[in-house]
């Protein structure tokens, strides 16, 4: 075999082998949805699994509005808020007051906002027979590993339209 055929068998076989390589360094191109490991299912895009993790974390607090489960709906707060939230939570205002109820509780938006997840609510208050349905907007952010409820504000924001493919 002379030297200029080597070479070629040479070339042939490094550009065979390396897709091979590339792979194993990651510079494929190719789906990286499980973090690179090869193992386990894959995970969702930053952006939906800040959606998904912040309309569970309202939802969640929605439902111990509900339940008057003042614990619970602390539980999903950043601690900073927590201080704010056990001075008024069962107060005459606030979320968990013993005179009125929420019969009635939904997400209507998730998006992202200047300092988190926006998540728009509509929450319908109850005294007696007298029902009032209010906007309450809620700042999900992301703590550490975890997800929590920065803050809290009367309004929200209207539904994004539909997109249609």
């Amino acid at each position: 075999m002379g030297q200029p055929h080597r070479r070629v068998v040479t070339g042939v076989a490094l550009l065979a082998l390396l897709p091979a390589a590339l792979a194993g360094c990651g510079l494929t191109g190719g789906d990286d949805s499980d973090g690179g490991t090869g193992s386990g299912p894959p995970q969702k895009a930053p952006a939906a699994e800040a959606a998904a993790k912040s309309r569970e974390r309202v939802q969640a607090y929605l439902d111990a509005m509900v339940a008057k489960d003042v614990d619970a709906g602390r539980s999903q707060l950043c601690a900073p808020a927590q201080a704010a939230f056990d001075a008024g939570a069962t107060g005459p205002n606030g979320d968990f007051a013993d005179h009125f109820t929420v019969p009635h509780s939904t997400i209507t938006d998730v998006r992202s906002g200047p300092h988190g997840q926006e998540v728009s609510t509509a929450v319908t208050v109850a005294v007696g027979t007298r029902k009032a349905t209010r906007p309450l907007l809620f700042t999900v952010t992301r703590s550490g590993a975890d997800w929590c409820i920065a803050g809290e504000a009367p309004g929200g924001n209207a539904p994004e339209p539909a997109t249609t493919p």
